[in-house]
């Protein structure tokens, strides 16, 4: 192995562990360099390489930062975050904050209520209210919510027919932002959702995510 390629390796490696996180600044060219024994040449190859492959983020005379996890999710399908997370190599995981059942005239009849936050390398992606209606789907009553995110558990589990997305931009108020791990007012994407099997509502939800780590995508053809 080059020595450029070992250097970037092993940053990388400390990228996916987490040791270094999302936002924070890797060591300077200088001190990659004291590192290494090696020229400034090879460290700014191997800094290339790293931003070639979307993993940091080289800002002129600030020096280079592990890049905040980007998601893209097409406009008109029903996003799976786990999937997009683990799909980029990144740790997912879902934190379950609430559950409790009650009666919803929304949903026509009995239904669980969640709230939860998705991670994406330890670091909080999306703040998630969610209901399903337990008249559509009565198993979701003893699913365990713990070990797999609602929205993965639901993809898997019931074949929708229809879903309306709604889009919209938020400055974070103290409570998502406190979820989020991000100032007051900072801004978020807000998706809401409502899913369909036949005539029967499944879920709706409501994820907040921050906006410097995820994205909508839409793309359309002309037939």
């Amino acid at each position: 192995m080059t020595l450029h390629r070992r250097i970037s390796r092993d940053l990388e490696d400390r990228i996916r562990s987490g040791e270094l996180r999302p936002g924070q600044r890797i060591p300077t060219e200088h001190e990659l360099m004291q590192t290494y024994g090696c020229a400034r040449m090879t460290v700014n190859k191997a800094l290339s390489q790293l931003a070639g492959d979307g993993l940091i983020e080289r800002r002129k005379r600030a020096g280079s930062f592990v890049r905040l996890p980007r998601l893209d999710t097409p406009v008109l399908e029903i996003p799976d975050i786990e999937v997009e997370v683990t799909a980029r190599g990144d740790r997912y995981r879902f934190e379950l904050l609430n559950a409790q059942t009650r009666n919803d005239s929304d949903l026509n009849g009995p239904t669980l209520s969640l709230t939860g936050i998705h991670y994406a390398q330890d670091r909080a992606l999306a703040f998630e209210e969610r209901r399903i209606s337990l008249t559509a789907v009565p198993e979701a009553a003893t699913a365990d919510f713990t070990v797999q995110s609602p929205g993965h558990w639901l993809l898997q589990a019931v074949p929708w027919t229809r879903v309306e997305h709604m889009v919209s931009a938020l400055a974070a108020p103290a409570s998502i932002a406190a979820r989020l791990g991000v100032d007051k007012g900072a801004a978020c994407l807000v998706v809401e959702r409502r899913t369909w099997k036949d005539d029967a509502v499944v879920t709706v939800v409501r994820q907040a995510f921050d906006g410097t780590a995820y994205r909508l995508t839409a793309s359309f053809g002309r037939n």
